[in-house]
C-alpha cells in the first residue's frame, strides 16, 4: 500500500505505561498538580521528515540522539485509518515532561518514515504490534505495544474529541522508555515484520 501526501505529524507523549510511571511522581508538582486527563501531543513538522535510507544530519552542538521508534497511524479522515507505517522519533534528550521544547524534537530531519504502509484490516490488533531496535546491528530494545496507556483506538478516539483529524494527517502511537542513543556513524534500524524495517543513518553537519 503506497504512502499517500502527508500533512501534519503529531506525536504522543506519556502513552507507554513505563513512561508514565517513570513521570508519575512529577505530576502532582506545580503548575499541573495531577496527571493529564487528556492525551499530550506535540507536531513533528514537515522539516524534520527523513525518507527511509536517508541520511540524517546531527548539528555540530548534538553529540548524540535518543531514538524514538513508534507506529503512525496513518488516516483516512476523520476517526478512519488508512494504515501503519514506521516512524523514528528522533530527539536531542532533554528533562522535559509536558512540554519538550521545540529546539530538542523538531531539528530538521529529525523524523524517518517508513517506506511501506499496512493498512489496518492487514496489519491485526496494534496491541500485539512489537518492534525491534537496532543500532549497528545490535539489538538495542524492543517496544511492545500492548503496554501502552491509551491503546491505538482509544488514543484515537480521545484526540477526536478536542481536534479532527484529517486524510493524510498521522498520529504517532508513543515512544517507550529505554530509547537507545545513537551518534554519527551509527546507523538505525527499526523493523517489524508487517511493516519492514526503517532505516537510516547519522551523519555529520558539514562544516
Amino acid at each position: 500500500m503506497s504512502m499517500p501526501a502527508m500533512r501534519t505529524v503529531y506525536g504522543t507523549l506519556l502513552n507507554f505505561r513505563g513512561e508514565f510511571d517513570a513521570w508519575a511522581p512529577k505530576m502532582n508538582e506545580a503548575p499541573y498538580k495531577a496527571p493529564p486527563k487528556a492525551p499530550v501531543l506535540y507536531i513533528k513538522p514537515a522539516n524534520t521528515w527523513s525518507a527511509d535510507g536517508a541520511a540524517i544530519t546531527l548539528p555540530a552542538n548534538v553529540p548524540q540522539v535518543e531514538v524514538g521508534a513508534t507506529i503512525g497511524m496513518v488516516m483516512k479522515g476523520g476517526s478512519e485509518v488508512a494504515g501503519y507505517v514506521l516512524m523514528n522519533d528522533l530527539s536531542v534528550p532533554h528533562a522535559s515532561f509536558f512540554r519538550p521544547p521545540v529546539k530538542f524534537k523538531c531539528i530538521d530531519g529529525f523524523l524517518g518514515i517508513g517506506s511501506r504502509l499496512r493498512a489496518r484490516n492487514e496489519a491485526g490488533d496494534p496491541s500485539v504490534f512489537k518492534l525491534e531496535v537496532r543500532i549497528n546491528g545490535e539489538l538495542k530494545q524492543t517496544v511492545r505495544f500492548a503496554d501502552l496507556v491509551r491503546p491505538a483506538d482509544r488514543l484515537l478516539a480521545d484526540v477526536g474529541e478536542f481536534m479532527t483529524m484529517a486524510a493524510g494527517d498521522v498520529l504517532m502511537l508513543g515512544c517507550d522508555v529505554g530509547r537507545p542513543l545513537a551518534r554519527v556513524g551509527d546507523t538505525i534500524s527499526i523493523s517489524m515484520p508487517a511493516l519492514g524495517t526503517l532505516t537510516n543513518t547519522l551523519i555529520a553537519e558539514a562544516p
